[in-house]
């Protein structure tokens, strides 16, 4: 199962920089430092944000004073020189030769490979810089206005080069005012995006699709109306992804998703979808809300990406303070699926760095929790095996604190686990029946990957009345059974 590392790239080799004691780009990288990247329990890395940024975009953003300020919270000492402009204002998609350029790419890519590694980059599908070649090379594209557009609404129109362009913007938000909108509609736009997802495709085994959702049909005919032109017969990414499949078959397509679209992304072509209501539930939520969740079609959820954070939410030590961020990495690093881990959530940083700048504050390692997260990863991949399946709980008349516990089992070619979490900050007492019907008349051994402790029980009473927990606050099991 996908286990993907999202790494801030540019942010990453300038503390590399810094600790080498010299330029590092993507082509030279120590293979130490990969061999760090490659920690077990991953299989996949994001090196977000390789794309040439914009100076147009840049140029806007510094005009910006609620933003500079945000950048000057995240990193106190801010100068000039760490405003780099932002990574989703594309102005082409060739690696930055700030980074290492496409060699260095080449040689990251071959790096990760010789370690098991893909490697996933971003793509774009909404919007583009105001700088990028298409305004000029490929207008059709683009969502255009006209000067009393831009004059009734100059925050979401702008003029380039004589001509007037619509912001890119999603139904819900103001414009966004350092990009330009691509039209969804247009035959022109879709053909480029096969040629330029077939390109990146060239360079990598995966593409994180930013805000894949906007390009559906039914929400840019929402977003945009009669501006868009002709609502087409077939949906922008069944069009897109099937002929980019035509030329990459085992491209892997990550698309970040919102409003509950996940399901029908994944009925256009998408392998996963951010589940972003899995992280609601777990931020702000309790376990009854969660096993809600977790009771959808299995089928659904094998096609959900599960995170605790990514660089546009929050820091989860920042979210989820003590205990409650470790049983929520538990919850999804075992659920089915895939998983995303955000570079520096397992050196427990609070800060979330704005995609703009090049340096983060030096935020010292929480060790306890890297090493938390050392042993979780690799244990989650042995447990990740097989059919998944959610289990009940049980209690007694005076005693309902079963409810706080979250319970499934995986049953594997010679492996079974089973994960149990407290998912509230009380203790809570339970049992849990087990799965195996052939448990019965034999002795069982249960062991906590995490913990190292072992359990000797009847198998019998491990199916009725159920493997009796005794869970602190958001403590947990992660049990194989032998």
């Amino acid at each position: 199962m996908t286990v993907i590392h999202e790494i801030n790239t540019l942010v990453w080799l300038g503390e590399l920089s810094r600790r080498y004691g010299r330029r590092v780009t993507l082509g030279d990288v120590p293979a130490e430092v990969w061999d760090e990247v490659a920690r077990p329990g991953i299989d996949t890395v994001w090196l977000m944000g390789v794309w040439r940024r914009s100076p147009a975009g840049l140029a806007i953003a510094l005009r910006d004073a609620s933003l500079r300020a945000s950048f000057r919270d995240a990193l106190p000492d801010l100068t000039e020189a760490d405003i780099a402009g932002s990574p989703y204002c594309v102005r082409d998609y060739v690696v930055d030769d700030t980074l290492g350029g496409p060699a260095g790419l080449a040689e990251a890519r071959s790096r990760l490979a010789a370690r098991g590694l893909r490697l996933i980059l971003d793509h774009v599908p909404n919007h583009v810089a105001p700088d990028h070649p298409w305004l000029t090379e490929r207008p059709g594209c683009l969502i255009h206005g006209t000067p009393d557009d831009l004059a009734a609404a100059p925050d979401a129109f702008i003029e380039v080069s004589g001509q007037i362009y619509a912001r890119g913007r999603d139904p819900y938000f103001a414009p966004w005012p350092d990009v330009v909108q691509l039209n969804a509609f247009s035959d022109e736009l879709r053909t480029a995006a096969v040629d330029t997802l077939v390109s990146i495709g060239d360079q990598a085994d995966g593409v994180r699709c930013d805000m894949a959702m906007l390009m559906m049909n039914d929400v840019f005919a929402k977003t945009w109306g009669d501006r868009a032109g002709a609502h087409p017969a077939e949906d922008f990414w069944p069009y897109v992804i099937e002929r980019v499949r035509a030329r990459h078959p085992d491209l892997l397509f990550v698309a970040e998703a919102y409003w509950d679209l996940e399901w029908a992304l994944q009925h256009q072509g998408f392998d996963h979808c951010y589940d972003k209501r899995l992280y609601d539930r777990l931020v702000h939520e309790d376990a009854g809300s969660v096993r809600t969740h977790l009771q959808a079609d299995l089928g659904y959820q094998r096609g959900l990406v599960r995170f605790l954070e990514n660089h546009d939410e929050p820091r989860a030590a920042a979210t989820l303070p003590g205990g409650r961020e470790r049983a929520a990495a538990v919850t999804v690093a075992t659920l089915p699926g895939a998983t995303l881990w955000h570079e520096g959530q397992f050196e427990g940083r609070t800060v979330r760095l704005p995609v703009f700048l090049s340096r983060g504050p030096h935020e010292p390692a929480d060790e306890r929790l890297r090493s938390f997260y050392g042993s979780l990863l690799p244990a989650a991949a042995a447990v990740r095996d097989g059919e998944w399946r959610l289990l009940d709980s049980a209690g007694w008349p005076d005693n309902d604190s079963h409810r706080n516990l979250l319970a499934w089992s995986w049953t594997g070619t010679g492996a079974r686990h089973v994960v149990i979490v407290n998912y509230s900050g009380t203790p809570a007492q339970g049992l849990v029946p087990l799965p195996w019907a052939d448990l019965a008349g034999r002795a069982c051994r249960l062991t906590d990957l995490l913990a190292g402790q072992t359990y000797d029980r009847d198998g019998g009473q491990l199916l009725a009345p159920g493997l009796y927990v005794d869970l602190p606050a958001w403590h947990s099991h992660v049990l194989a059974l032998t």
